[in-house]
C-alpha cells in the first residue's frame, strides 16, 4: 500500500468525497506533521494484521449484519491506524497511551470497540486484562456482552475460549475481559492493560472527575503500554467528567497543552445552524453516515420533528450532532404561548365541572392553584390559574428584576397575599371549595405534587374533593409536558392570558435525562425566575392524562 489511511482519509476530505469538522480537520494535520517528526516511528503492521483479523473474523450480532464480519470504514481505518501505529522513536514504546472518540450514535462505535476487544481475545498478547467500563453497569455490559457475542460465534464449541457471568477467556493465552461500573464494589486492586470507558457524558460527579475512570488508571500504574479509550456521544451533564476531557483535546489539538500521548479524535458540528441548513454537514458528527450504517431517512424525519418539539430539538443536538446542550435550556419561545385569546371568567362556566392542579410551596416560591375545564365540540381547553404569596415575598428585589409585578398582580386579582413568611395552604383548599358555593363549580380530581401538602391535603378531605399525587420527577412529568408545549404552539390552550401565567412561562427551561426524559425547572437555575405557573400547568395536564375518561363523562 503506498499510502497511509490516515493520507488516504485525508485525500478523500480534500477532494470533498467526505466531509468533517474543524477538529478532525486539525487533529489530521497534525497526524500527517507527526509522520515526519523524529521523536516517532511510525510502523502500521501491528494495525493492519488487527484489521485483517476483524474483517475475516470478527462477526456481527444485528440484522441486517448478523454473521457478516465487519467491514472497517476508512474514518476507523484511520483512528486505529494512528492508535496503533506511532511508536516513539527512543524506547519502542507504543505512543499513545489515551483516546478519546466523540461520535453521534448509530455510527458503530460499540461494534467498532467491541471487536478491537475480540481481536487482542484471540491474537493478543498473553496475560493481558481488558477491562469495559462505564458509569452504568447496564452501560458497561454493551461493548462487553458484544466481545462475548463475537467470542461465541467464532468459536461456538469453546475450544480456545470460554464465558461466564462476570467474564470472557482465553485460557491458554490467559486473557480476561471484565466489566466495571460504578456499582462494582471494590474498584481497586485490578491489573488492567486496556481499558474501553463507554458513554462518559454519564458520569455526572463534579469537578470534571471520575471514580471509574480514574480506578481504571490506576489499575494501569505498572503497564509499559497501558492503553485508555474513552468512546462516547455528548450528553446533558455539563461541567462533568466529558467536558473536562474535552476541553483538555481541543487544547492538546490546538497546541495549548503538549501531551504527545493522547489521541483526540472529535466527531461534532461546527456550529447549530448547519444542521438545519445543510443536509451534508451531518458528516461532521456521523462520519458512517456516508457508508448507510446510520441511516439518512431516519435523521430526517427526526430533523422534521425537531423543528416543531423543543425537547427533540434538545435531544436530537446532543445525541446526533453532537452539540453540546445546557442541562436547562429554554422551554417555549415567546410566540408559543403569547398569542390572542378570548378572556373568559369563572361565570362564563357556572354549574360546569374541572379539573385542577396545585404546586404547594411553603415559603419563598408562589403558589399556584389552576382549572381546567373544556366542552362538548370545542377542541379549546380553558385554563383559569390563582396564585398565594407571602407577605415577606412582596418587595422582592431578586423577583423584580427577574420581572415580577406582584403588588400590580395582586391588585388586579391575580394574586393572594398570605400574612408572614409563609403560604397558608389551607387558603388554597378554601378557594377550591369555595367554587361550588360561589359558581356551582365541582372539582372532579385534584392533582398535587406531595411536597408540603399535608395541611392541603387533610383540608381536601374535609370537603371530600378528590386529590392525586403527581410526583415532580422526568418519568411523571415529561410526556404532560410534551403536550402542553404541543397545546400551546398548537393554541388550543386559553389562559386568559394571565399574566402571572405568562411569567412563569416564560421562565421555564427544559432540563433533560439520559432517558430523554424532561422536566421543567427555572432558566440557568436562577431562583428568582419562578415556574410554579408553568409547572401547576404540566401537573393539571398530567391529572387529565390520569382521568381524561372520566372527566370527559362530565362534560358530555
Amino acid at each position: 500500500m503506498d499510502k497511509t489511511y490516515l493520507e488516504q482519509y485525508d485525500e478523500e476530505i480534500r477532494k470533498g468525497n467526505i466531509i468533517v469538522g474543524n477538529w478532525i480537520r486539525k487533529e489530521l494535520d497534525n497526524l500527517l506533521a507527526d509522520l515526519n517528526d523524529p521523536r516517532f516511528i511510525f510502523d502500521p503492521a501491528h494495525a493492519y494484521k488487527r484489521f485483517k483479523f476483524q474483517e475475516r473474523f470478527c462477526l456481527q450480532s444485528k440484522a441486517p449484519y448478523y454473521m457478516q464480519p465487519i467491514k472497517l470504514m476508512l474514518w476507523q481505518k484511520a483512528f486505529w491506524e494512528a492508535l496503533y501505529s506511532f511508536k516513539m522513536a527512543d524506547t519502542g514504546l507504543r505512543r499513545f497511551n489515551e483516546a478519546l472518540l466523540e461520535v453521534a450514535r448509530k455510527n458503530g462505535k460499540s461494534t467498532m470497540f467491541a471487536a478491537d476487544g475480540n481481536t487482542d481475545l484471540f491474537i493478543g498478547e498473553g496475560g493481558t486484562d481488558i477491562c469495559c467500563a462505564s458509569n452504568d453497569d447496564r452501560q458497561a455490559k454493551l461493548i462487553w456482552r458484544e466481545i462475548g457475542g463475537m467470542r461465541a460465534r467464532l468459536d461456538p464449541k469453546k475450544e480456545i475460549t470460554g464465558a461466564n457471568l462476570v467474564e470472557i477467556r482465553n485460557e491458554a493465552k490467559n486473557i480476561t475481559v471484565f466489566r466495571l461500573s460504578s456499582k462494582t464494589q471494590n474498584k481497586d486492586g485490578f491489573n488492567i492493560d486496556k481499558t474501553y470507558l463507554d458513554e462518559s457524558h454519564d458520569i455526572k460527579e463534579e469537578n470534571k472527575q471520575s471514580e471509574i475512570a480514574e480506578a481504571c488508571w490506576r489499575g494501569m500504574s505498572s503497564k509499559d503500554e497501558p492503553l485508555f479509550m474513552n468512546c462516547t456521544t455528548q450528553g446533558f451533564n455539563r461541567d462533568c467528567y466529558l467536558d473536562g476531557k474535552i476541553e483538555t483535546a481541543k487544547a492538546v489539538i490546538s497546541g495549548e497543552i503538549e501531551d504527545i500521548h493522547f489521541l483526540p479524535f472529535l466527531y461534532e458540528q461546527d456550529s447549530e445552524s448547519e444542521v438545519w441548513q445543510d443536509e451534508s454537514s451531518w458528516q461532521k458528527s456521523n462520519p458512517s453516515i456516508i457508508y448507510g450504517v446510520k441511516k439518512v431517512a431516519k435523521l430526517k424525519r427526526d430533523i422534521g420533528t425537531a423543528k416543531r418539539d423543543n425537547a427533540t430539538r434538545i435531544h436530537l443536538l446532543c445525541k446526533d450532532f453532537n452539540i453540546p446542550q445546557n442541562t436547562a435550556a429554554a422551554w417555549l419561545m415567546l410566540e408559543d404561548y403569547d398569542y390572542e385569546q378570548e378572556v373568559k371568567s369563572l361565570e362564563d362556566f357556572r354549574g360546569c365541572f374541572c379539573l385542577a392542579a396545585v404546586d404547594l410551596a411553603e415559603t419563598t416560591d408562589l403558589t399556584n392553584c389552576k382549572l381546567l375545564f373544556m366542552r362538548p365540540n370545542d377542541d379549546k381547553k380553558y385554563v383559569f390559574s390563582h396564585y398565594w404569596l407571602p407577605a415577606s415575598k412582596l418587595d422582592s428585589s431578586d423577583d423584580k428584576n427577574a420581572g415580577a409585578k406582584y403588588k400590580e398582580w395582586i391588585k388586579d386579582g391575580y394574586m393572594t397575599v398570605c400574612d408572614g413568611n409563609d403560604n397558608d395552604l389551607t387558603l388554597v383548599a378554601d378557594w377550591i371549595a369555595g367554587l361550588k358555593n360561589k359558581y356551582n363549580i365541582r372539582v372532579v380530581k385534584c392533582g398535587y405534587d406531595v411536597r408540603f401538602a399535608r395541611d392541603f391535603i387533610n383540608r381536601m378531605d374535609e370537603y371530600g374533593i378528590e386529590t392525586e399525587v403527581i410526583q415532580q420527577n422526568p418519568a411523571v412529568m415529561s410526556n404532560p409536558m410534551r403536550l402542553v408545549e404541543a397545546d400551546l404552539k398548537s393554541r388550543v390552550i386559553n389562559y386568559g392570558n394571565n399574566p402571572v401565567d405568562k411569567w412563569c412561562l416564560s421562565n421555564g427551561a427544559i432540563e433533560m435525562n439520559g432517558k430523554g426524559q424532561i422536566l421543567c425547572v427555572k432558566i440557568g437555575k436562577q431562583p428568582s425566575r419562578r415556574i410554579d405557573g408553568a409547572v401547576t400547568l404540566i401537573i393539571l395536564y398530567a391529572t387529565l392524562q390520569r382521568f381524561r375518561s372520566e372527566y370527559m363523562r362530565y362534560v358530555k
